[in-house]
């Protein structure tokens, strides 16, 4: 049997309590599953804005896409997640990830580490939630080896960026990398959801997306490259709900973030994949 979809939905602005109820129960009314908060200074603070949303629903879980994990002392940050996990009545999924900008830590006075100190920091606290938190999913974002082979050993979930370069006709980044997770995680595999976040796709009738966002996080890659990317949908409702059965069905990818600016869009992709 094919794997049941979740879909996802991120939030980047929290500017008044009303407003951020009235968005999280429009997206559990649109069908969405989860509603993500991200971890940049400069966004909104995650854990304020999931307990405003877990008590404004009943059915939508909340999670992190992702936390910064070297801001993080492993026993301050659980002491958080247990607690929403208590209140959210076990609705809290937990995404976890290396932290990667360094202008972040440089505005909060922390010590920028190196991509390894980084994924060391990443795998201590993955192994500290595991012991202390066990009923807390766990999601785990990355694309280099190291975060991946933590992830397919540890995590519930397994975030894909979708690859960071163009692929050329004989190649395939994305499989690539789920090849990878799947040696990793051996026997294991079989229990883990992978997911993709979406950063583009159309919101009218043009079919057109706006490439805003992944131009900046893939500056290497041109406009058609982009449009190639897994994390970049175009087209009709019907070609986008085609594409994500196929992320499905070549690929094992079940779960789909989308923004909050994309949930009116793709709820319609929704109905056509449940």
């Amino acid at each position: 049997m094919a794997t049941e979809f979740r879909f996802g939905v991120g939030v980047t602005r929290a500017s008044s309590r009303t407003k951020l109820e009235d968005s999280a129960r429009r997206a559990e009314a649109l069908g969405f599953d989860v509603l993500h908060v991200p971890d940049h200074l400069g966004g909104p603070a995650p854990f304020p804005v999931m307990t405003a949303v877990a008590m404004a629903t009943s059915t939508l879980r909340v999670g992190t896409f992702v936390i910064n994990s070297a801001f993080y002392r492993p026993a301050l940050l659980a002491r958080d997640v247990g607690a929403l996990h208590d209140l959210s009545d076990g609705r809290f999924e937990l995404g976890l990830g290396t932290g990667y900008v360094k202008e972040e830590f440089d505005a909060a006075g922390i010590a920028y580490p190196s991509a390894r100190e980084r994924v060391d920091h990443l795998k201590a606290t993955t192994e500290y939630m595991a012991e202390h938190l066990p009923d807390v999913p766990l999601m785990i974002a990355g694309n280099g080896d190291r975060v991946l082979r933590i992830a397919a050993r540890s995590a519930d979930i397994i975030g894909l960026t979708g690859g960071d370069r163009a692929a050329t006709p004989d190649e395939d980044p994305l499989a690539d990398r789920i090849a990878f997770v799947r040696d990793a995680a051996g026997d294991r595999f079989g229990e883990l959801e992978l997911n993709v976040a979406i950063t583009a796709m159309p919101v009218d009738d043009s079919g057109q997306p706006d490439l805003t966002i992944p131009r900046i996080s893939l500056p290497g890659l041109s406009d058609e490259e982009l449009l190639r990317h897994p994390g970049v949908l175009s087209g009709t409702t019907q070609e986008i709900a085609d594409r994500i059965r196929g992320y499905r069905d070549v690929y094992g990818i079940s779960y789909l973030i989308v923004q909050m600016r994309h949930a009116e869009a793709f709820s319609k992709v929704i109905e056509l994949l449940r």
